[in-house]
């Protein structure tokens, strides 16, 4: 994930210099496609989440998450607001397992069915996000994203009546979240293309304690929060 995404950043920063030296007065491609005043794409990527923990007691060993690449796909609406702004929404479905080790556990209690977790999130993601571009140049145009989002997780397994002691890690089903990321637009010949790098920062928190207040698994944790790390490329 690291790795690809210093490459992306360097693609981005790279191209619209690239075009400069190379082509001073290039064609311009779909030269009326930001004019309209609806636009309509699909976006397929990649993903990275994380968990952060607020803790009641911070003198014990931290709970350690194993983070794994999911994936992403959904659709784009937006509306010109003006040449530089665009209002857009983009629901869209992601995946992404997660595992917990948590630490509390010594001696015949430290088995594999106590000390690990799975966490297997499809999330369906509601953002409304303002788009903010540059000016184009020639057929390149970087870009900022921003705005708030609502997802669904449809794993969280809150209605489930058992918790950690049967094995089930409860999470609440709707979350709230803002985001924020960049990228470039490329105006290819037939369509637009825009590889894009964005932040999503849960707001609430998202844990259902145990039933036991004092539960190896949930007792010392006053909130958890998603964070995650999103690659997309769109097509519009």
């Amino acid at each position: 994930m690291r790795n690809t995404i210093f490459v992306l950043l360097g693609l981005l920063f790279w191209m619209p210099n690239a075009q400069a030296q190379f082509n001073e007065d290039p064609v311009l491609n779909i030269e009326n496609k930001d004019k309209r005043f609806l636009n309509y794409g699909y976006f397929l990527g990649f993903n990275q989440y994380d968990f952060k923990f607020d803790y009641e007691n911070n003198t014990g060993r931290d709970i350690l998450v194993d983070k794994s690449i999911g994936f992403n796909v959904g659709l784009i609406g937006e509306m010109r607001i003006n040449e530089f702004i665009d209002l857009r929404i983009e629901p869209g479905l992601f995946y992404n397992p997660r595992t917990l080790f948590f630490p509390g556990f010594t001696g015949a209690e430290a088995t594999d069915q106590n000390i690990r977790r799975e966490v297997k999130s499809t999330y369906i993601n509601f953002p409304l996000l303002v788009k903010v571009s540059t000016k184009r140049f020639g057929n390149f145009k970087p870009f900022l994203l921003a705005g708030p989002s609502v997802s669904l997780n449809l794993g969280s397994n809150e209605d489930n009546l058992d918790d950690n002691s049967s094995g089930t890690f409860r999470m609440k089903k709707w979350n709230y979240n803002y985001e924020i990321g960049f990228g470039i637009d490329f105006y290819l010949e037939y369509f637009k293309f825009s590889p894009s790098i964005r932040g999503v920062f849960t707001i609430n928190d998202e844990i259902i304690p145990d039933n036991d207040p004092n539960s190896p698994w949930t007792g010392n944790i006053n909130a958890l929060r998603t964070r995650g790390l999103f690659v997309n490329f769109t097509f519009e």
